[in-house]
């Protein structure tokens, strides 16, 4: 809805557009200010993997990392960690769609997809095992054991 413009206010149509980055304000004769939208939108697919949802927990023992990693398959996965950072990352294929000539709904994601986590507590690198079951990718690391502070007697 347009107003015409008070000189102390700015009118709806202006105030919404000065949060809109792509949009053109055009004023008429009569004062009447308009929202154009540009068309900026642009077909071509971006090459960004997909992210991969992740659960982490503690427990007293381990950490223990989380996936759905369903209609993967374990050739086609690659987690590795150095330094304390976890990385996920892998390949989801759709199957053979390839005599599919329309799609009526494509809601499933298909493609690359990758996760980097940073781990919150020291663990054991070298002590890590990773288990593709079910659709589900567990990752569990034993932790480091931080020893208690010791007292020091002063004398």
């Amino acid at each position: 809805m347009a107003r015409k413009q008070n000189d102390d206010l700015l009118i709806e149509d202006e105030l919404t557009a000065a949060f809109l980055n792509d949009d053109t304000l055009t004023s008429d004769d009569e004062g009447i200010t308009t929202v154009v939208a540009e068309d900026n939108w642009d077909d071509s697919e971006e090459e960004f993997p997909g992210q991969l949802a992740v659960d982490m927990y503690e427990t007293d023992e381990q950490l223990v990392v989380k996936a759905r990693t369903a209609g993967v398959n374990k050739e086609e996965l690659d987690v590795s960690i150095s330094d304390g950072i976890l990385t996920i990352s892998g390949t989801l294929s759709s199957g053979d769609d390839t005599n599919a000539i329309n799609w009526h709904i494509q809601e499933c994601y298909w493609g690359e997809f990758s996760r980097t986590l940073v781990l919150p507590v020291s663990v054991k690198e070298d002590e890590v095992e990773a288990v593709l079951k079910d659709g589900e990718l567990t990752i569990s690391f034993n932790k480091v054991r931080q020893e208690q502070a010791k007292k020091i007697q002063v004398q």
